[in-house]
Parts: structure tokens; sequence; C-alpha cells
């Protein structure tokens, strides 16, 4: 099957550039481009693509505008490839948030020659997005407001006061950052701790914390080493680091540390899965989110072999069902739920005896 690309950059010397590097591939077709996302909107219209890349400056439109409406009306895997999006942007984890699949970085000068540098990753990023299923996205608040903040907390105080220290884990990938928000987004204020690892570069993790923060009723920040797990919290894992928890007199701790990739991944699920199946046994909860690959399904293998409750994403509403998939396969999990149901799941599992 040949992938088909369309390509939308104001830039003809960046659509010819990849217009040259595509049309070396057997397996990837440009099936069209655009200078700007309002010309665009017809062609795509008539003959839909299998993955879209995307600029962000462009006139008329800009590029983050049309993806918001792309995923809220007929979603699209969509990359973006932007001198805007560099390591670390908040352009760039906007983009992840608002449903793109992946995002590549283009410098402002010397663009050409570092397209046909980047060929490989390029072609690999496609082919991936590819596979990927993005889902209908409706419009998300900029911020919770400090009295929708306040009313959440009133109407959950002190329901779960008395519950044990009994944290929950979660692991995600591409799309994560949209179903983080999304399961987030439902849960109140004095909801269980939570540790997440989700796939991300360093830098980005700061600023997708600093995101969640702004629109959840928990807090959410990066973890730091020694961070002690409390009702209301979410921690997650640094960008190049990973992420365990460790139990002292009680309490979960924060273990941020170096060491090489695992599954390729820094920070890696399976580390923070495994060092909950040491510690936690049957008082932990472990979530796997979308994401490609298998990182975290040996680790929730083990948190639901010491007794620990696990649960999946299901394959409809994830981006990528790849790490719930080979979890399931493994027999890992005991519930494979929608997106939808996981906070629900979260709140029950905190009022179990």
């Amino acid at each position: 099957m040949t992938i088909q690309v369309f390509v939308v950059d104001d830039s003809a010397v960046v659509r010819q550039a990849l217009a040259h590097i595509l049309s070396g591939q057997a397996d990837i077709a440009l099936v069209g481009s655009a200078p700007n996302p309002l010309l665009a909107q017809a062609a795509i219209q008539k003959q839909r693509p299998d993955v879209l890349l995307l600029d962000i400056e462009m006139p008329g439109m800009d590029g983050l505008t049309f993806l918001r409406q792309i995923m809220a009306n007929n979603p699209i895997p969509t990359v973006i490839c932007s001198s805007l999006s560099t390591e670390g942007s908040a352009v760039a984890l906007e983009a992840l948030s608002s449903g793109a699949v992946a995002v590549l970085a283009k410098p402002a000068l010397g663009v050409r020659a570092h397209l046909e540098e980047s060929r490989h990753e390029m072609i690999s990023v496609l082919k991936a997005a590819a596979r990927s299923h993005p889902r209908l996205r409706h419009a998300t608040p900029a911020a919770v407001l400090p009295m929708q903040r306040s009313m959440r907390a009133a109407r959950t105080a002190g329901v779960h006061a008395l519950s044990m220290n009994k944290p929950v884990v979660i692991g995600s990938s591409t799309g994560g950052t949209q179903a983080l928000e999304a399961m987030l987004l439902q849960l109140p204020s004095d909801a269980p701790s939570i540790a997440v690892t989700q796939h991300m570069p360093e830098r980005f993790t700061a600023m997708l914390a600093q995101r969640l923060n702004g629109l959840c009723a928990m807090q959410v920040r990066e973890a730091r080493d020694g961070d002690r797990m409390e009702r209301g919290l979410v921690l997650i894992a640094p960008g190049g680091r990973h992420l365990q928890l460790r139990k002292n007199a009680g309490q979960y701790y924060a273990h941020v540390m170096d060491g090489p990739p695992v599954n390729r991944h820094k920070p890696s699920v399976d580390v923070l899965f495994r060092s909950m199946a040491e510690c936690a046994g049957r008082d932990v909860l472990a979530i796997l989110m979308t994401g490609m690959g298998d990182d975290g399904a040996r680790g929730m293998k083990a948190i639901h072999d010491a007794g620990g409750r696990t649960i999946a994403q299901n394959e409809e509403t994830c981006v990528v069902f790849g790490m719930p998939k080979e979890a399931i396969k493994l027999q890992a999990v005991d519930d494979v739920l929608p997106l939808g149901d996981i906070a629900s799941a979260v709140l029950a599992f905190d009022a179990r005896a």
C-alpha cells in the first residue's frame, strides 16, 4: 500500500525539496501540495491523503488553526514541519496537544540541506503517522477558571479523605498528550496521586506539565527527585530521565534517575511500572494509554502478577493501539476501557477498601 502525503507549506523551496525526497520512496507518494491551508482545503476534500505534512507560519490561515479544524471535523494524521517547532517550544507542544501525531523541526536557513539530511527521520515519521488513527477533537478551554477549580474542589472535598495512599501510574506515547488531558480534566482536585511517563524529549515535559496544570483541577508538575506522592498531585517524568516510585514508611516518593534508554525510550514506561510492581503490590493501578511500540507491556505484566490493578485504553479511542495491544497480548490487563471511562475507573479504584 502506498502512503499518500499532502504538503502544506508556503515555501516553494520546501515544497520542491519534499517532493524530491518523497519521489525516491516506493511506498510513499506526494499526491499534492499547497502554499496555504485555504488552498489545501479544497484539494483535501477531493482526495483525502493518508498523512498531512503541515507548516505553521503561512498566509491566510496559520497551521495550528488549520490543524484544529481538521481534528474537529475530519481527522487526518498530521505531521508538523516548521521552523517554529524547535524542541521544547510552546508551538510544538500546542501542535501535539491539538492532535498532531509528530513534530519535525526545520531551520530558518539552509532548509533544503536540512531536509535532505533528515530524510530517514522524516520517512520513518510519515510511515508511523500513516498507521495512526487520530480522533475527533473538541475545543478545550485555555484554562480552568479559579472559580471552576473551587467548585470542583468543593463538590469532591472529603469524599476520599480517609482513603489509603494508593498511587496510579500511567504510560503513554503517540497521542498521549491529548489522552492525558482528556482523562485528567475529569478528575477532582483530591483524586489519588498519579505518576505519568509520557514519551517526550527533554524540555517538552516541563511545558506539558505547565499546560495541564492550567487546565486540570489537580496540580500537575514535572517530577523532581524526592517528591512525595500526594492526593491531588500529578507528577510527569522529565524528558531524558527515568522515573521510578519508591516506598518508605508507607509513603511513595519519586526517584528521578539517569540511565540508558529502555525499549528505546528515556523516560521508559517499563521503568516506572516495574518499580511499582516491586513496592506497591495490590495497592497500585497501572494504566497504559495510546502509543506505538511495546514499552510498558512487560512492566504492566509485572504489576498484574503482583496483584495490582491494570487497565488498557481500547483500540477505538487510541491514536495508536500499540502499547495497550502488547499488554493485552501478555494477558497483563484486567480491563480494556474507552478513554472516557478511565477517570471513573481511577476513582473507583481509589474508593476500593
